[in-house]
């Protein structure tokens, strides 16, 4: 695990394949906080005041397009400030891809979508998923649009260490059982911040959730929109969030799937998402434990939790082979692989062959889900999304802890949240404690007042982006709308729920939200 956050559309996991958590730091549980290193780059200016009219060419610019990937996506770049405070420091170029409306019917506009993360190609999402796959009478009046956020895929991409150096930082054992164990993990993270540094300075201070906000605004200028048309899933729901907030006169319809919540501080997001995690594994536990196959026994749930922790510490002291002789799997991979089942419930027999396999010393199985997460493909290159979302979570927040006392300190309230995942998820939130950029960000309310109606969707059993969130963004956004899908997996969306997606299409065809409360399944 490395980053902060779970937060990514399951489409793009199993239509596209991808994920995200969290990393660590510093020695014993007696040792003093880490020092804070500051960058020698400048620091990041995302909360300054702008000047508008200096942002002038860049919201008058013109893009040329050209095709790209499959018949009838076209692609271009964008250009936006490096520094939104300080535009003549220079530019960052932006990836933009778009498939025209086709109708029938007449056209709306351009409709943005962002799978989440941070780190998820928006682009990615679109041509593997979101033109092809959202309901028809939405493709056929919307141009389907994308960008990759700074910092993200195609649009000047963070980078921190190579494949090898990634295949040993994500087998780093993230449940330290001593100080060696604890010092190795920070050593591990340590790294990662340095090679985020070295490799990225340039970029590195500029890819806030405020910046890629900006952003998209000058796109929607620039697409020649009055509002902004947007569906955000995930992650991409506080970044929607913020458009609203930055641009309430500029603010369309939203629709805002798998909410988080702005007013949370790290530590608190943690532990929610924490739980979230506990009440996925309990649902697949729960289904696993009345198969005939079930390879955590037929008992009880929470036995079922048992066996699997069971298996992890088995792991950790002797991981098991797999096909790459370099990547045994270990607690860190089967752990990583479990997480990453939790995202769809369509992957439940693939973790339950996993867990079987492993359980019979062959991490195939786990092992090729926990590549799924990382965006690794079989030539070993990982996609940048796991250091894009390392590179904004700790540029959007202050770290959820800054010393490993900090950490041993808050462990029993991460167990209680999940005897399955909770050490490991508690030790994944000092990933944050060596960074090298100072956040900019920080927790707060957000109301976007003066914007249009928004759809908040929530999923009940959500393990990335708890319920209760959904509900509290409703409630924050002045003009927030809740919708509710009970059920399973992350995000709700084109994910089988007729009512769902009908409440959704007629608010982004008609401008209709579903009444406030509204509940599918």
């Amino acid at each position: 695990m490395n980053s902060r956050r779970l937060l990514r559309s399951s489409a793009t996991l199993f239509a596209a394949t991808g994920l995200l958590v969290a990393g660590c730091s510093t020695g014993s549980g007696a040792s003093s906080p880490p020092s804070r290193t500051v960058s020698t780059a400048a620091q990041s200016s995302a909360g300054k005041p702008v000047d508008r009219a200096a942002l002038g060419p860049y919201y008058s610019q013109k893009l040329s397009w050209r095709e790209c990937g499959a018949p009838g996506f076209e692609c271009a770049t964008m250009k936006a400030p490096l520094d939104y405070a300080n535009p003549a420091a220079g530019d960052i170029k932006l990836a933009v891809a778009r498939k025209k409306a086709t109708g029938p019917g007449k056209r709306i506009g351009s409709l943005l979508v962002n799978p989440g993360g941070p780190g998820g190609s928006a682009i990615g999402y679109l041509q593997a998923y979101a033109a092809l796959g959202y309901p028809a009478p939405v493709r056929a009046r919307y141009d389907m649009v994308a960008v990759d956020p700074r910092g993200v895929a195609r649009s000047e991409p963070v980078e921190c260490l190579t494949g090898p150096e990634m295949d040993a930082h994500t087998q780093v054992d993230q449940t330290p059982d001593d100080a060696a164990e604890v010092s190795k993990l920070t050593a591990a993270y340590e790294k990662f911040s340095k090679g985020c540094e070295e490799r990225s300075s340039r970029i590195l201070p500029h890819v806030s959730t405020v910046e890629a906000a900006r952003d998209m605004d000058v796109l929607r200028e620039v697409l020649g929109d009055e509002k902004l048309q947007y569906v955000g899933a995930s992650y991409g729901t506080f970044l929607g969030a913020t458009y609203a907030e930055l641009f309430p006169d500029r603010t369309g319809r939203l629709v805002l799937d798998g909410a988080m919540d702005p007013s949370l501080a790290s530590r608190d997001m943690n532990r929610d998402q924490t739980a979230g995690f506990e009440t996925a594994f309990q649902s697949f536990a729960a289904d696993c434990v009345k198969q005939k196959d079930c390879p955590l026994g037929t008992g009880t749930p929470a036995e079922a939790g048992t066996r699997l922790k069971a298996l992890f510490k088995a792991l950790d002291a002797k991981p098991v082979p797999t096909k790459d002789k370099n990547r045994p799997l270990g607690e860190a991979l089967a752990t990583t692989g479990a997480i990453a089942a939790m995202y769809d419930e369509g992957a439940w027999p693939q973790l339950r062959d996993g867990i079987a396999a492993a359980q019979q010393g062959d991490g195939n199985g786990l092992l090729a889900l926990a590549d799924s997460y990382y965006e690794r493909d079989g030539s070993g290159k990982y996609a940048n999304l796991m250091y894009a979302n390392t590179a904004v979570n700790c540029l959007d927040l202050p770290p959820a802890f800054t010393s490993a006392a900090d950490v041993q300190s808050d462990l029993p309230a991460f167990e209680k949240a999940s005897p399955v995942f909770g050490k490991g998820l508690a030790w994944a939130s000092l990933n944050c404690a060596s960074w090298p950029i100072r956040p900019t960000g920080k927790a707060h309310r957000i109301e976007a007042k003066g914007a249009a109606p928004l759809v908040v969707v929530g999923t009940t059993r959500d393990p990335a982006t708890p319920y209760k969130w959904a509900e509290s963004l409703a409630d924050q956004l002045a003009t927030g709308t809740l919708l509710t899908y009970d059920g399973d997996g992350h995000t709700a969306y084109g994910r089988g729920s007729d009512c769902i997606d009908t409440a959704i299409n007629t608010y982004l065809l008609e401008g209709t939200p579903p009444k406030d409360g509204k509940q599918c399944s």
